[in-house]
């Protein structure tokens, strides 16, 4: 078959929204850097292995004049992460990125980002809400398996079981209405007010607006009970249901 007999497009461009952790860092000392990501990677292993990660350099120029960050590219991929972005780099370092295969991002990029090094989400820069903003809840019928990802912009609803190594993330509450043994992040937009809910807890993960509990830190009492899990005073409580 001739390639012109194809009437159908076999490829297709289309926008979409990705969810990433953002690494902001302040200082250029390669050693405080090194020893900082290996205490956060210890928390959550799984999490930070092979993990795509924007790196946002606004502080760090901020504090130090035009840093080489060919440097802190090579620590990342030496950690096992792998940096897909920059933003907020001089011509210089975007030259330098670009050389290292990493794209420079704009503020426009439609990607949701979670910060490394902090626990609060870093916002956007400001703009205008919209007076009813349209959200949406998604419903997951299907198990999530190891290495999947699925992201909501209001309330996430699963109706299955949510695998070790896979990613649920939502703006707003998330339901899982099966076992919860992957990672849950619930309002990773900053809102505080969202909620996790699950009939079978087992995560390695559990986050509302940025604060989170990784595996070892999740109480005896509470494994593979019906959950729920908020925010009170910035501490993460999770409560039988």
């Amino acid at each position: 078959m001739s390639i012109e007999s194809h009437q159908k497009p076999a490829i297709e461009f289309k926008s979409s929204t990705v969810t990433v952790p953002m690494l902001v860092p302040s200082i250029q000392d390669l050693t405080v850097i090194e020893h900082q990501l290996l205490e956060k990677i210890k928390q959550a292993p799984e999490f930070f292995k092979n993990s795509p990660l924007l790196l946002d350099l606004q502080e760090l120029n901020k504090q130090h004049p035009d840093p080489d960050i060919s440097l802190i590219i090579e620590l990342l991929r030496q950690l096992h992460l792998l940096p897909i972005g920059i933003r907020g780099g001089t011509e210089k370092q975007n030259a330098a990125a670009l050389s290292m295969n990493i794209p420079k991002l704009s503020s426009q990029t439609s990607l949701h980002h979670e910060p490394v090094q902090k626990a609060k989400i870093v916002p956007e820069e400001q703009t205008p809400e919209p007076a009813e903003p349209h959200i949406t809840t998604r419903i997951a019928t299907q198990p999530v398996r190891s290495g999947q990802r699925l992201y909501a912009q209001g309330d996430l609803i699963v109706l299955a079981q949510v695998s070790a190594g896979a990613e649920i993330m939502a703006e707003g509450n998330i339901h899982v209405y099966g076992t919860l043994r992957g990672r849950a992040l619930a309002g990773v937009q900053g809102d505080t007010e969202a909620r996790i809910f699950c009939s079978d807890l087992q995560a390695e993960l559990v986050s509302v607006a940025g604060n989170y509990k990784i595996s070892e830190d999740i109480d005896e009492s509470v494994r593979g009970k019906p959950v729920q899990i908020y925010l009170n005073d910035k501490a993460l409580i999770i409560q039988d249901l």
